[in-house]
């Protein structure tokens, strides 16, 4: 019997549980797992995917030493032995890791360890301090612990729904759609949302606060006055509470509204909603955290649930919601490096309980170098080695050019990842081959406190080792072989969760300690918990600070340190788009997860549009200060006049100029190190090049200096969108000579050139192009390289772009779950379906993770107008 395995999907925060399958064809199909309390059994388009990212192609497979192949012992041996040498000549401080929320909290507790508690540095950060460091120094400041105080039933059972900072319909989409269900099933709950963006998650907002792009501090500051008036607070009920309203006493109405650039109705509307809510929950992610004063705006969302008793009690608090699979491990391991493992402090008494956990004498007694000051120090040679496990902080990263020219200096730097080509591997002078998802074996813990076991049902390609083992492998050549003698990671899970209680008491949120004495057997088979795990059972959600309150954290709200000028007059957003997921190390080799966005975009609003002469779906030349990008034009309504949007995803491996964060300064958060990623000042200029086309080869394309191009996922080819201000004949006589290829071409006047390449009946090559985007068939262009041989008429069709035989050309996709495309939608608009639930009966789209909805409701809208 085909017993499917159950693990837990390897993307967002939301920690949704899935089951893989092995086929009668021997591959894996993924679908949800029904009795997963994250998901039952709900996935979105890029977990529903999953099967289709498993194959070994660009897969790093063996260690290397400066790109050379070696033998694990020699790699071993050679990287313990740099690293001792750097440390005994330069300090631990010259040492630093990298992580990721993509390794598992045992893969994070064995770095952690060693660089922690044994190298003797705290220079150990993680991709997590790009997107929800703030929240931690938000949640400690007020309750003396990063505990999360909600859980997903809350937007359940929930009177009023507060998304700020959030586009959870693209970047948390299964728990977007559990508030749409909710909303459904209790139309009086009421939805507002908080973005300067009119986003896909707006589609169910009864209110949509379009601020001013970094207010949102001043419309929660005064919020809490505006509650204080309702209804005072005893004296002395919060530590900071006189200084906290004092400061919010400065904030009425009218100031709130001009600083947040909204109408005062609107703003009465929303407090006068959020008091009189008996339950309220707000949920905030990357538009509030990616600020230069991110703890502060995460403070003044938690002062106002402080203030009125919306906390601690079903469906309500403030809920951070966290980007990656296991950030949340991260950061219950010590995984930032302004935190000691299991929620400890860089204090006296934790300093000296870790050592005697650990049996060392070198436990790290000061923080050490977040991210961005990590690099920066890398780049002064203050920093001799760095090791980067699972993450690519060259595309990251915000000012991309400081952090390339770091790693170029950097003596030593070592990779641990799963692909063969990434933009951060090629400065590596040692490369680790790491397990990836579907091989690994561990736990992760997602935004609402949830343990979920991942574990492994393909065997290791070539001689990819996990993560904890690397480390493991590293720490006995250094020396530590007693205290990294694990052979499982159930050893390292159960010493985490030991960990976690020692000394405890209930002085520390975070205990697991119910799980320290798991057997192997009862860790393979542990279904997902909330922490804590104690004989307590539930956490009882109060203060540990130590005066025994939760904290009102006074706030002064601020706005960006990014200000438009007439250089740069526009502020750029970054963000995430619903198909793709960071760098796109896995997703981009996905066709249909790269259907629905082709290349990276500019969201601008029509009036800047005409103000710079662009125009919709043209080409654009985006500038700051640091660095530039050439994007597809977006012009909607959707953008405020005056900003910009563009997505974070594309790397140099997917496009030559199309990193967002090749633009962004490295201005962060003074107290949680987080970058100010959303607002950046650039300017835009419309880009018309000689030519911009596409072009399909069963080889590797070489592309001319001056072309840019944007790789797309099509099966068995090589395919690329690409533009030029050159003339592109000559390029492709480069491209094409000496190859006994029968080339076949077509041009007007200038307006258009088009070429098949033939070699025995094959087609080799197909290249589109013209003033403007060529308008072809892709599905006929890539059955003729599937199909072999086709008739001289066939050909001619061919060459125009046109389908040879009976291939639809369904149009751009809408639907990436179904693969529906925008012209088979509104073919079916036409013959009377009039309704996103009648498009559903009949094309399935919208039907699955329900992502596409308000595209659909936008394209019934746009004909019935």
């Amino acid at each position: 019997m085909n017993t499917p395995v159950r693990s837990t999907c390897p993307y967002c925060g939301v920690g949704c549980g899935v089951e893989a399958r092995r086929t009668e064809a021997g591959l894996y199909e993924i679908t949800g797992d029904k009795r997963h309390p994250a998901n039952f059994g709900r996935l979105c388009v890029k977990g529903a995917a999953l099967g289709e990212t498993l194959a070994s192609d660009g897969r790093l497979l063996y260690p290397e030493i400066n790109g050379e192949r070696v033998e694990w012992d020699a790699a071993l041996a050679y990287t313990a032995q740099r690293l001792r040498t750097i440390v005994d000549e330069f300090g631990p401080q010259a040492v630093a890791f990298y992580a990721s929320g993509q390794l598992l909290t045992e893969d994070y507790y064995a770095a952690n360890k060693l660089m922690k508690g044994f190298i003797g540095s705290a220079n150990i950060d993680t991709n997590s301090r790009l997107c929800m460091s703030s929240a931690v120094v938000g949640y400690k400041r007020a309750f003396g612990a990063d505990a999360v105080p909600c859980s997903y039933e809350d937007l359940e059972q929930t009177d009023l729904a507060v998304l700020v900072g959030s586009n959870a319909a693209w970047a948390h989409p299964v728990l977007y759609q559990r508030l749409v269900q909710a909303k459904k099933l209790r139309p009086q709950m009421k939805v507002v949302v908080i973005d300067p963006r009119r986003t896909a998650t707006c589609d169910i907002a009864d209110l949509h606060l379009a601020l001013r792009p970094g207010s949102d501090a001043g419309l929660f500051v005064g919020l809490l006055n505006y509650l204080h008036l309702q209804q005072p607070l005893a004296a002395e009920q919060f530590d900071g509470q006189a200084e906290a309203l004092k400061l919010a006493a400065e904030w009425p109405l009218t100031k709130c509204a001009d600083f947040c650039q909204l109408e005062a109705d609107a703003v009465q509307t929303f407090w006068q909603w959020f008091a009189e809510a008996d339950r309220a929950v707000t949920l905030y992610t990357m538009g509030i955290n990616q600020s230069s004063s991110g703890s502060d705006k995460c403070n003044a969302i938690i002062n106002a649930h402080l203030a009125c008793g919306k906390l601690a009690r079903a469906g309500c608090g403030p809920f951070s919601l966290t980007g990656q699979p296991n950030a949340m491990g991260g950061r219950e391991v010590g995984g930032l490096a302004n935190q000691l493992a299991c929620h400890m402090n860089f204090e006296p008494a934790d300093i000296a309980r870790l050592g005697r956990f650990w049996g060392s004498e070198r436990i790290a007694e000061t923080p050490g170098l977040m991210a961005v000051e990590l690099f920066g120090a890398i780049g002064r040679g203050e920093v001799k080695a760095v090791w980067i496990m699972g993450t690519n902080p060259v595309v990251s990263l915000p000012d991309a050019l400081c952090v390339e020219q770091a790693l170029a200096k950097c003596p030593l730097v070592i990779v641990s990842d799963v692909a063969l080509q990434t933009d951060t591997g090629r400065y590596a002078n040692v490369r680790f081959p790491a397990l990836a998802w579907g091989e690994k074996n561990g736990t992760v813990t997602n935004s609402e406190r949830r343990i979920s076991r991942q574990r492994s049902f393909l065997p290791a390609p070539g001689e990819a080792r996990a993560d904890w083992w690397i480390v493991s492998q590293i720490a006995q050549r250094l020396g530590y072989s007693e205290a990294f003698s694990w052979r499982h990671p159930q050893e390292i899970f159960c010493e985490h969760a030991a960990l976690s209680g020692y000394e405890n008491h209930g002085s520390r949120a975070f205990d697991i300690s119910g799980l320290a004495n798991l057997s192997r057997e009862q860790y393979d088979a542990l279904e997902p918990v909330r922490w804590p795990v104690t004989s307590e059972g539930e956490l009882v959600f109060k203060s540990w600070r130590a005066s025994g309150k939760f904290q009102l954290v006074p706030v002064e709200p601020d706005l960006p340190q990014a200000v438009a000028d007439r250089c740069y007059p526009l502020i750029l957003n970054t963000g995430r788009i619903r198909d793709q997921w960071h760098t796109m190390t896995r997703t981009g080799g996905v066709a249909r997860l790269m259907q629905h966005i082709t290349m990276p975009f500019l969201e601008i609003h029509p009036d800047d549009a005409q103000r710079y002469g662009i125009q919709d779906a043209g080409l654009v030349r985006i500038a700051s200060r640091l660095g530039g990008m050439v994007a597809r034009a977006q012009v909607s309504l959707n953008q405020q006049a005056g900003s910009v949007f563009a997505p974070m995803h594309w790397s140099q491996q997917f496009a030559r100029k199309g990193q967002t964060n090749s633009l962004v300064a490295g201005v962060c958060d003074p107290h949680s190190g987080q970058p100010e990623s959303k607002q950046t000042a650039v300017r835009v200029q419309r880009w018309q090049p000689a030519w911009q086309g596409e072009i399909f080869a069963r080889d590797k394309v070489t592309f001319a200096q001056d072309v840019q191009w944007w790789r797309q996922a099509s099966p068995g080819v090589q395919h690329f969108l690409c533009a030029a201000d050159s003339a592109c004949v000559a390029w492709l006589e480069t491209l094409t000579a000496g190859r006994g290829w029968q080339l076949q071409t077509a041009c007007g006047d200038g307006q258009f050139y088009h070429l098949l390449a033939w070699r025995e009946g094959e087609l080799q090559l197909a290249f589109y192009a013209g003033k403007s985007w060529p308008q072809i068939n892709n599905g006929a262009v890539l059955a003729a390289f599937e199909n072999g041989s086709l008739t001289p008429a066939e050909r001619h069709l061919l060459l125009a772009g046109k389908a040879p035989g009976a291939v639809n050309d369904t149009g751009k996709t809408i639907c990436s779950c179904f693969g529906v495309g925008e012209k088979t939608i509104l073919a079916a608009i036409a013959t009377g379906c009039q309704s996103v639930t009648m498009l559903g009966e009949k094309l399935q789209c919208g039907t699955n993770c329900g992502s596409c909805i308000p595209e659909l409701r936008a394209l019934l809208t746009k004909t019935a107008d």
